[in-house]
């Protein structure tokens, strides 16, 4: 009934971790008047959400889901993004954003909430309510352990610490707890469980599917010419004269030549970017280049030779052209596996939405915000808090 799912095993506890840019992306958009419309932006602004940490944001069959679980980490992480970036944000903008963001954190928890509840119910199938419970209560009591195995030393190495008293508080200060971390890890583990048992992640994709993409996207695969190669470089700026730079780069090439080794002088003499990596460019298109001089000697020269000294604006240089690859379309064989692996994305991503969908007539929703999730109805008591 409940194995050690290595998908279930790689859910991060932190279900809704809204990454420092987006959130910021939001606030300023919000506090540009670039974002939401006037009349989105009013409809945010008149609504109240509860500050009572019991209060009920929804229920998802017959779990609630509190302010409590919810408003703590969304505040926590507007005060740890609006800190770092040092500006001020007006208040009216800063409601709107807490708003967004909480309807972001809802209906995350509401889904996993709705795919633990269909684990469950896949489980149990028709026994009776009793039943139903104990089964519930004992898919639970194995996810705690595998939390206490597995997650917490993973929060006590991400915190630093092995102090419990130390470690509960570092939580807090992001807005949670180890009771709460433990609560998500359960329905995650359980909601991971359930998409894995539905969905097939390496579903089979037709060599025919693959041969059509590859042509009604061929000039995504067109390609210009490309060339790798080595490069010694002396510039300008860095001698009193033309002369004493030629005389360098002279040096320089004598030292390759009779040493064998382009990369070794490279590394240790020469003055272009790539020099620390043994004057080596990897494979980079005709056209390309800022100098338009090595641009043309590059895929004009004999492939691994010594050039001659070959002079442009910024400098003197030598280069040595190991590869070269004609303009042309890449072949089908080369991409093959890259679009594939695009196909099987998009097959499991439609498949995951279709059983988000199916969820919704499975497991009953009641939210403060109903729109934000598909089937689902006002909370009792409310209208919805968006029209």
């Amino acid at each position: 009934m409940f194995s050690r799912n290595p998908a279930a095993r790689s859910v991060m506890t932190a279900s809704f971790v809204v990454g420092q840019a987006t959130l910021w992306c939001w606030l300023a958009a919000s506090a540009a008047a670039q974002g939401p419309t006037p009349e989105q932006m009013r409809e945010l602004a008149s609504i109240q959400l509860p500050d009572d940490p019991a209060a009920v944001l929804a229920v998802v069959g017959k779990s609630p889901i509190l302010a409590g679980e919810v408003l703590p980490k969304v505040d926590a992480k507007i005060r740890e993004v609006t800190a770092k970036t040092g500006q001020t944000i007006p208040e009216p903008q800063l409601k709107i954003a807490r708003v967004n963001l909480v309807r972001g954190e809802l209906a995350r928890a509401i889904q996993f909430k709705m795919m633990r509840e269909s684990f469950v119910l896949d489980q149990v199938g028709t026994e009776a309510a009793d039943k139903r419970e104990e089964a519930q209560q004992r898919l639970a009591a194995k996810a705690r352990q595998y939390f206490f195995e597995e997650q917490l030393p993973k929060l006590k190495e991400q915190f630093g610490t092995e102090d419990m008293a130390e470690l509960e508080a570092k939580l807090g200060e992001q807005g949670s707890s180890l009771k709460a971390q433990r609560r998500e890890f359960i329905d995650q583990m359980l909601g991971q469980l359930y998409v894995s048992s539905k969905l097939d992640r390496d579903p089979n994709v037709p060599i025919a599917d693959i041969v059509r993409f590859y042509n009604q996207h061929r000039d995504e695969y067109e390609r210009s010419a490309q060339a790798r190669w080595e490069q010694l470089t002396v510039r300008f700026d860095r001698f009193d004269n033309r002369d004493a730079a030629l005389e360098a780069i002279r040096a320089m090439g004598t030292e390759a030549y009779y040493g064998g080794s382009m990369q070794a002088v490279a590394r240790e003499k020469s003055q272009e970017p790539f020099a620390a990596d043994g004057g080596v460019h990897d494979w980079t298109p005709q056209g390309s280049l800022r100098s338009s001089v090595l641009d043309k000697q590059i895929f004009s020269l004999p492939l691994n030779k010594m050039s001659p000294i070959i002079e442009d604006d910024e400098g003197l240089h030598i280069v040595r052209v190991l590869e070269r690859r004609d303009a042309g379309v890449t072949p089908l064989a080369d991409v093959q596996d890259d679009i594939k692996k695009k196909l099987q994305n998009k097959i499991v991503a439609e498949k995951q939405d279709q059983l988000i969908k199916e969820l919704s007539q499975r497991v009953p929703v009641w939210s403060i915000f109903p729109k934000d999730t598909p089937g689902a109805l006002p909370l009792p008591g409310t209208t919805g808090m968006l029209r």
